[in-house]
């Protein structure tokens, strides 16, 4: 899980801009997007805001790492429920278990990191630095780089390309499957953190995020 220290970060080193990202994803995790400002990260720092601002060309590029960062938390969180699923001898069974374990790993991660998850999608100008090239990436115009923050959608694009390959899945169905895919578990996400399923005990989420995998299972590989 995903922690923030809730105290002082401090500043030792030669990296200012890292520390101060850094402090500020500790803000996020803290209080989500809204808790993210340079301000704060350079007094959890120890530095001034004047020496903070030479850093970054302003909010939107400090809200735009912090973002990253999110996404790739994220990412090596559905990637560890991924690595929980066994090889088995048949390659279409592995890629559902695979599938699953990313929705409830996604889902998981949202509930458990809740200020961090909101942070990961919150919009950003469309200037920011970084910014360019997202939409792309996840609409398939361009294929996602080898950042890490991309790493959990590759693992769920492979997935799907071996289902199609041990014939488990139609390669007609295949075409935007991630993004069906990825918004079933994104919208319960939502409904369980700000949504009339808020405050939900966890047997129940579990149990939630459980039905809603197996629809998506069922509804791309039936």
């Amino acid at each position: 899980m995903v922690k923030g220290s809730g105290g002082k970060t401090g500043y030792h080193h030669g990296d200012l801009r890292n520390a101060l990202i850094g402090a500020a994803v500790e803000l996020a995790v803290e209080g989500g997007p809204e808790r993210v400002v340079l301000r704060e990260a350079a007094r959890r720092v120890g530095v001034s805001p004047t020496a903070a601002y030479r850093h970054f060309s302003g909010h939107g590029d400090l809200l735009w790492q912090v973002k990253a960062r999110g996404q790739q938390a994220l990412a090596a969180f559905m990637l560890e429920a991924v690595r929980e699923v066994p090889p088995l001898p048949d390659p279409g069974e592995e890629a559902e278990r695979r599938l699953a374990a990313i929705g409830r790993g996604y889902v998981r991660f949202a509930v458990e990191n809740p200020g961090l998850y909101r942070t990961a999608f919150r919009r950003i100008p469309a200037d920011a630095p970084g910014a360019d090239g997202v939409r792309a990436a996840f609409t398939g115009s361009a294929p996602p780089g080898d950042e890490p923050r991309y790493s959990a959608f590759r693992v769920l694009t492979d997935t799907l390309d071996a289902a199609v390959t041990a014939g488990r899945m139609a390669p007609a169905a295949r075409p935007g499957a991630e993004i069906a895919a990825w918004a079933a578990v994104h919208g319960l996400a939502q409904l369980l953190l700000d949504g009339p399923l808020a405050g939900l005990p966890a047997g129940q989420w579990e149990a939630l995020t459980d039905r809603t995998v197996r629809m998506v299972v069922a509804g791309l590989f039936g």
